[in-house]
């Protein structure tokens, strides 16, 4: 299929987390979900403030403990033990390049490490990396991240495992959520087409894909495509937009969460090996309004189990456990940027529908839960709040 020159250059600049959720691609809705009228969060959680970060980015607890990592996206890491709401410093986050969408990541620990203290930990980041010539790119490193009982925390030995290759020009795309396999062999880290379209089709690059690494950074053996027409052995599945939700459900299934053009944001079932058909379908349409076949046309490509439009601009996914809420065990829960909201989907059926939406008030960009079951939730921006989220008792 030929793409023209105008549909690659088609809202380069733009992307539908900065685009307000009632906007809509003007493409009949077909697989699409029905926007759902909000909930206020505060009606339906008992909706604790636990204070303000800037522009906090990634949110996730230490395994185990009750310390809470926040990275923040201008370069600094703060720590908070939710059992006593001492704050901390966490030295040692690397150089970014900020600006755009780009700064410092996601942030993860290896699994299976000692589980009673913080002490001393492997930690993984991901953040924008400069390069030569006015381009960027995405890295993932890895260091060791020693505490002190009662103080701050520091990174040591921090060194860069994976890159996004090739680096290009551009703030956007980054995409860098980072996450473990639920049996700790294996990385995923998801990359953005860096808003520049074909590479998310191209073997040669790991831009537009998810990819499978080793705990060092290192290809996983049995990547699907990998010694196939010259694909780069990282690759998980390819054919991504900008993935900024990554999780597995209870049953061990990988699933995203990626932001669409002008609609058709879209919740897929990640098989190894699958194109998801960016950029030459998606339920949206480029931003100059030209137009994108829909999914339906092209059943070569994965199509997603659902999709947005109007946007719901995702930031962050998770799938919450039956500890402390029961009725949301097994559903996905979707942090919404420009819908500024909680997105609840039931992802049982191969069709997957929106149950609810719980309104923050403000942009959401990141979820994570407690070894409690508690729901924690950050506002996106200068200021941000950090919500706990527990049940309403009866």
């Amino acid at each position: 299929m030929r793409i023209t020159q105008a549909f690659l250059l088609a809202g380069f600049a733009l992307a539908s987390c900065g685009m307000p959720s009632t906007v809509s691609s003007g493409k009949e809705a077909v697989e699409n979900a029905v926007p759902m009228e909000d909930t206020d969060a505060a009606e339906a959680f008992l909706k604790e403030d636990k204070g303000t970060f800037d522009e906090p980015w990634s949110i996730r607890f230490v395994p185990g403990t009750d310390t809470l990592i926040v990275t923040q996206k201008a370069g600094t890491i703060a720590g908070l033990d939710t059992a006593t709401g001492r704050r901390f410093s966490v030295t040692g986050a690397p150089r970014v390049e900020y600006g755009g969408q780009g700064g410092l990541g996601d942030v993860a620990f290896l699994p299976g490490e000692a589980a009673n203290a913080v002490g001393r930990r492997t930690i993984y980041l991901s953040w924008a990396e400069a390069g030569a010539n006015d381009t960027r790119g995405a890295a993932v490193g890895r260091g060791t991240m020693n505490c002190v009982p009662g103080g701050d925390c520091s990174i040591s030995d921090l060194a860069v495992i994976w890159r996004q290759e090739p680096k290009v020009t551009g703030r956007g795309h980054y995409s860098h959520r980072l996450l473990f396999s639920p049996d700790g062999r294996y990385l995923f880290v998801s990359s953005g087409d860096r808003q520049k379209f074909t590479p998310a089709q191209d073997l040669q690059a790991n831009l537009g894909k998810i990819v499978r690494l080793n705990p060092d950074g290192t290809p996983a053996a049995g990547n699907p495509l990998a010694g196939k027409d010259g694909a780069r052995p990282d690759i998980w599945s390819l054919g991504h937009r900008n993935v900024l939700g990554l999780a597995f459900d209870a049953k061990g299934q990988l699933w995203d969460l990626e932001h669409g053009p002008l609609g058709g944001d879209e919740l897929n079932r990640v098989e190894p090996g699958r194109n998801y058909g960016w950029p030459v379908v998606s339920n949206g349409v480029n931003y100059d309004g030209t137009h994108i076949p829909d999914h339906a046309t092209r059943p070569e490509f994965a199509a997603p189990a659902i999709s947005w439009d109007p946007v719901i601009a995702p930031g962050d996914l998770l799938f919450p456990s039956d500890r402390l809420f029961p009725d949301l065990a097994g559903k996905a829960l979707a942090a919404g940027l420009s819908s500024e909201a909680l997105v609840l989907v039931d992802v049982s059926q191969p069709r997957a529908r929106e149950l609810a939406r719980y309104a923050i008030g403000n942009r959401v960009r990141s979820l994570t839960e407690a070894r409690d079951g508690a729901i924690w939730v950050a506002e996106d921006g200068e200021g941000a709040r950090l919500w706990r989220l527990t049940p309403r008792k009866p």
